[in-house]
Formats: structure tokens, C-alpha cells, sequence
């Protein structure tokens, strides 16, 4: 009985990368718009750094779900 608390405390615990993902996405989107807005120009030139960013930060979110479904279901 034990363990299978020890399992769901291990996979809500995991779930906390989904909410700095969250977070994440928000600082990622509005500092490239301030930066964006302050100078256009170099807009176009750190765009590939947003996407990167963004990816990164949803892959965060994603790995931290697929290991709370390994921590309840596999283990």
C-alpha cells in the first residue's frame, strides 16, 4: 500500500515540469515582443532563438507527463 502512495507522491512530483513549461512559455514570447518592439530590425534574426525556445520548453512539459505516466502505470 505503501509503494503505491510512494507512486502518485513520485508522479505528482514529476508534474511539476508542466507548470514551469507553463511559465516558461510566457517569458519566452513576451520578452522576444519587447525586444521585437524596442528594435525591429533584429526581430527577424531572433526569431529562430523563439522557436528553439519554445520547443524546448514544450519538450520540458511533454517529457515531464510521459514520466509521470511511467512512474503510475509502468512502475
Amino acid at each position: 500500500m505503501e509503494a503505491e502512495a510512494a507512486k502518485y507522491i513520485g508522479a505528482g512530483i514529476a508534474c511539476l515540469g508542466m507548470a514551469g513549461a507553463g511559465i516558461g512559455l510566457g517569458h519566452i514570447f513576451g520578452n522576444y515582443l519587447a525586444g521585437a518592439l524596442r528594435n525591429p530590425s533584429a526581430a527577424q534574426g531572433q526569431f529562430s532563438n523563439l522557436i528553439f525556445g519554445f520547443a524546448v520548453t514544450e519538450a520540458l512539459g511533454i517529457f515531464s507527463f510521459a514520466v509521470a505516466l511511467i512512474l503510475m502505470f509502468v512502475v
